[in-house]
């Protein structure tokens, strides 16, 4: 198949480089031999005829048995060239005319006269005779084939067999080669081809005559292929009804007009063209078989109506029967069916009232028309004060802020406005207390039995102790935040502790020495100089003060528009000693450029703090020459801001990544495992994302990402 294909393919393509002012004439050739046999022997007279005929190009399209009568149908080619029955059939349907005869070479003799030939292997005794076929396998070339199946039909039913019921199988093998091939391999008992198939195979060294017998061969002195059956005209070369006229005529003369030697006649084995024979023999071929177009219905008698209609009448007369049992079958199904609704009408009642939710059905004019017993109790109405009454004005009619909620905004309505389901996480709720609560709410189309949409129904939950419940938690990893930043804080102590001892022993030391020099009155012009610096490392001190008690207390639930880099710069002047304990080198790498970000100052401060901690303890833990510390910002993906903390410690390894962000879990001899989890908690709860890229043993670098605030215009 796939060569076939190739091959028809590359025909389009030479097809397509033609000149554009060449109109192309499709001929449509039986591929009784196959496609590729096909296109080779006729490939040269359709190039024949486009030298003969200026102006048209023709081109050969192989059609196998089953291709031809629907090409001719449709009108996908313009002549046909078939054995003489498939004409027959294709002139009495389509009115296919025919306009030449083909003449065979039969070595340098013409034949336009052909049949066909019933042969076994010649090692086969048993089949010598037509009637030896009784019993025995038969392959044909196909149902349509005239040479290659039904000329050995005629004969069989001259002899009173019948292929179809008197062979132990009937088999087609498609082409004619693939008929001679299975009998010579004995994988059939007989095969039947038309004349020179044989000797064309046996010229071609494919096969050798003395392999085979002939069946009841017949003896025509001026005919010299092996026959079985009578002679039939030669294949006619036919036009079709939408071909035009002048064209045929053309086709016609160029066609009778084609010496016997000419090249395309050699390539195709023949000897030119003739005019059209007299084909009133193969009518009456399909006339004595009944093959169509002389297919015959026969007689229809009572006694076949009776054998073929008999379930009709017999149906008839019991449906007479059977119609009083079904309307007595019907009265009862009808009672039956008025119960079973009751009992429905029941078991829905018991499921809408078993359900812990609210849910109640809206109509298109926005009435309730169901509640549950739910309903009734998370709302305090009762069902025949909502049922009839406007949902939306007794249940959903002002917003949390007090403010009128527009029917034409509604969830509900809009439900079944636009025929599409909803769920709404946020919303409030009216009892009829005139309190409201918070709910979460799916509405959902009705449709009736045809499809039509009727309403809503709406599945509601109070959560009010959900969100009791989140605001606790949310307290609660507030409380768990602010623990972590006093255990920070002590653990820091003693280096902010030191780091404000140093200021504070520089003014100290500054102060005795302006008093000195005010006492021996030398120098005082000095003492301004001295009071300066006095006030700057007072300054330093109370930042650092002022930073350690901002970090420590209690933070405030707003969040303000605040620069990511300001929060980088404060967190620095408390981690510094931390920073120069540990003998590390501090690299930053800001982009001033990034946007601003709406967050608590205090809860991002301390995931910096503690990412920053957790990379001095790392370097600190291993031998390394260079400790360095890197903290940067830039701008990252989708309009967020990034912050960056790396360092050049032993990184971590597989077994710890996957689980880095858990509670509890921790790479410190003495840590809780708590500062990750919390710095996470925070990230996440900010809208940004937190994590781990680096590979293992190449340090640690921790990102978080934070969206940009947007700007108020």
């Amino acid at each position: 198949m796939l060569k076939n294909f190739l091959l028809l393919l590359l025909l389009m393509i030479s097809s397509q480089q033609q000149s554009a002012a060449d109109t192309v004439v499709r001929v449509g050739v039986l591929s009784h031999r196959g496609i590729e046999a096909t296109v080779r022997d006729w490939s040269p007279t359709a190039d024949y005829l486009s030298e003969r005929i200026p102006g048209q190009r023709f081109e050969i399209v192989p059609l196998d048995f089953e291709e031809v009568d629907p090409a001719v149908r449709f009108g996908e080619v313009d002549f046909l060239l078939v054995n003489p029955g498939i004409y027959v059939n294709m002139e009495v349907k389509y009115r296919v005319s025919r306009i030449a005869t083909l003449d065979n070479l039969v070595g340098s003799t013409p034949h336009n006269v052909f049949g066909g030939v019933l042969f076994t292997r010649h090692d086969r005794k048993d089949i010598t005779q037509l009637v030896d076929l009784r019993g025995k396998g038969l392959m044909a070339v196909d149902e349509t084939s005239l040479g290659g199946f039904q000329m050995a039909w005629r004969e069989l039913n001259a002899v009173g067999l019948d292929p179809y019921r008197d062979t132990s199988r009937l088999e087609f093998g498609g082409i004619h080669d693939r008929v001679v091939l299975a009998v010579l391999e004995g994988r059939i008992d007989v095969g039947t081809v038309r004349t020179n198939i044989l000797e064309r195979m046996a010229s071609a060294g494919q096969i050798d005559l003395r392999d085979f017998r002939i069946i009841s061969p017949r003896l025509h002195t001026e005919f010299p292929f092996a026959r079985s059956t009578r002679l039939y005209p030669e294949w006619p070369f036919s036009k079709l009804q939408h071909t035009p006229n002048p064209l045929a005529q053309k086709v016609a003369v160029a066609l009778l007009s084609m010496p016997k030697s000419h090249q395309a006649a050699q390539k195709g084995n023949y000897a030119g063209w003739t005019v059209p024979l007299d084909y009133q023999q193969v009518h009456e071929l399909f006339e004595e078989l009944q093959l169509p177009p002389y297919e015959k219905p026969g007689r229809f008698t009572l006694a076949d109506a009776v054998r073929k209609y008999w379930y009709w009448m017999v149906s008839g007369v019991a449906f007479l029967l059977s119609m009083m049992f079904m309307t007595t079958w019907v009265v009862r199904l009808n009672r039956a069916l008025a119960r079973s609704k009751s009992h429905l009408e029941r078991q829905h009642e018991l499921i809408l009232n078993s359900v812990a939710d609210g849910i109640y059905g809206v109509s298109l004019e926005g009435k309730t028309t169901f509640v549950n017993r739910a309903m009734e109790e998370i709302t305090g109405w009762d069902s025949d004060e909502l049922i009839g009454a406007s949902q939306h004005e007794v249940l959903h009619h002002t917003r949390g802020d007090g403010t009128a909620h527009p029917p034409e905004e509604c969830p509900v309505y809009l439900t079944f406005r636009d025929n599409k389901p909803r769920f709404v996480d946020e919303d409030l709720f009216w009892k009829k207390d005139k309190t409201s609560f918070p709910v979460e709410y799916s509405s959902t189309p009705i449709r009736d039995g045809v499809g039509e949409t009727i309403g809503s129904v709406v599945v509601f939950r109070d959560v009010s102790e959900r969100k009791r419940a989140k605001e606790e938690a949310r307290q609660h990893q507030l409380e768990l935040s602010h623990v972590s930043r006093l255990s920070t804080m002590g653990e820091m102590a003693s280096g902010i502790a030191h780091e404000i001892n140093q200021p504070l022993t520089a003014i100290a030391t500054n102060a005795h020495a302006c008093i000195r020099m005010m006492e021996s009155g030398r120098q005082l012009d000095r003492c301004a100089d001295v009071m300066e610096k006095i006030g700057a490392q007072a300054e330093r001190a109370g930042e650092i003060i002022r930073q350690l008690r901002q970090f420590v207390r209690k933070e405030e639930p707003e969040r303000v528009r605040t620069d990511i880099n300001d929060l980088i710069r404060e967190v620095l002047v408390l981690i510094k000693p931390e920073i120069e304990r540990g003998g590390v080198r501090l690299r930053q790498d800001i982009d001033r450029s990034v946007g601003k970000v709406m967050v608590q100052r205090i809860q991002i401060e301390q995931v910096i703090i503690n990412l920053v901690l957790n990379a001095i303890e790392a370097m600190s833990e291993v031998e390394i020459k260079d400790r360095l510390l890197v903290i940067g910002s830039r701008s990252g993906e989708g309009k967020t801001v990034e912050v960056s903390v790396s360092d050049t410690g032993p990184g971590l390894d597989g077994s710890i990544r996957d689980q880095l962000f858990n509670p509890f879990i921790t790479t410190k001899p003495k840590g809780m495992g708590l500062g990750l989890s919390i710095s996470l908690g925070i990230i996440e709860a900010h809208e940004g994302n937190l994590y781990l890229d680096s590979a293992p043993g190449e340090g640690a670098v921790f990102r978080f990402a934070l969206p940009v605030c947007q700007e108020k215009k």
